[in-house]
């Protein structure tokens, strides 16, 4: 006949069972920030794959040390803890990994949607780490929607067409420093710039310089003056594509 346990032996169960819950909450963090991060990673954006999974595994991880960090704490009289006090420092602090995925490229802003989703994964992690599998499960499809479903409806509602241009020009001279003074004002429709080394020839950069929607009057203007600059060869326009560059 067995015995029932001690208070010691009750007390060694309970402790196991919330390690083993906190390696789950800290795995199934890392999976669900793997999903949304893969989708910026397939875009080839900064911010990817490993920087969204550490970001829900922190801010999990941050949930836990609030929940169970202190308990020697709590069980002294007269201490009462806030639990969340910490994962309101992850909401607030996550906004300088933000900051970092945003450039500012003249008049165009890009990397705002990566730094919602930086912001969204560390909420994902913050519920995992509060036990709330379902909302964070849901929330991670949710997003996923939103990322990769929702954005040929927001292209098509933008006017996704952008204006190329093929530029053959001096090794290393077309730089956005250079545009600026080639172009003047037109720099700042420049939206994009792609150098590509001409491998028959090693003085020569094949470039492809992408500009926001505009009239054609202005793009002839913006190839004269390429045409113009001395460090350039030839300047050819590409036929207008759809821009499925993601946000």
């Amino acid at each position: 006949m067995m015995w029932p346990m001690t208070l010691n032996e009750l007390t060694t169960v309970l402790m196991a069972s919330t390690q083993v819950e906190m390696v789950v909450r800290l795995l199934i963090a890392a999976i669900l920030g793997g999903c949304i991060g893969f989708e910026r990673e397939r875009l080839s954006w900064a911010a990817g794959l490993r920087t969204h999974m550490l970001v829900c595994v922190g801010s999990c991880l941050v949930m836990l040390v609030s929940a169970y960090g202190f308990a020697d704490l709590r069980a002294m009289p007269g201490v009462n803890i806030d639990p969340t006090r910490m994962g309101a420092q992850v909401v607030s602090g996550i906004g300088f990994l933000g900051a970092g995925a945003i450039i500012l490229r003249g008049e165009v802003v890009k990397g705002l949607t990566t730094a919602a989703s930086l912001w969204a994964v560390a909420a994902v992690g913050l519920a995992v780490g509060s036990g709330l599998y379902l909302g964070a499960a849901m929330a991670t499809i949710i997003m996923l929607v939103i990322l990769a479903w929702l954005k040929p409806i927001s292209e098509h509602y933008r006017g996704g067409n952008i204006n190329q241009l093929q530029v053959r020009a001096d090794h290393g001279s077309i730089t956005l420093m250079t545009l600026e003074e080639i172009l003047g004002k037109w720099a700042r429709k420049v939206r994009q710039i792609v150098s590509q080394h001409n491998p028959g020839d090693d003085d020569v950069d094949e470039v492809v310089i992408s500009f926001l929607p505009l009239p054609y009057k202005e793009m002839v203007i913006i190839m004269e003056r390429l045409r113009s600059a001395s460090v350039v060869r030839d300047v050819r326009e590409i036929e207008r594509r759809e821009n499925r560059r993601g946000a």
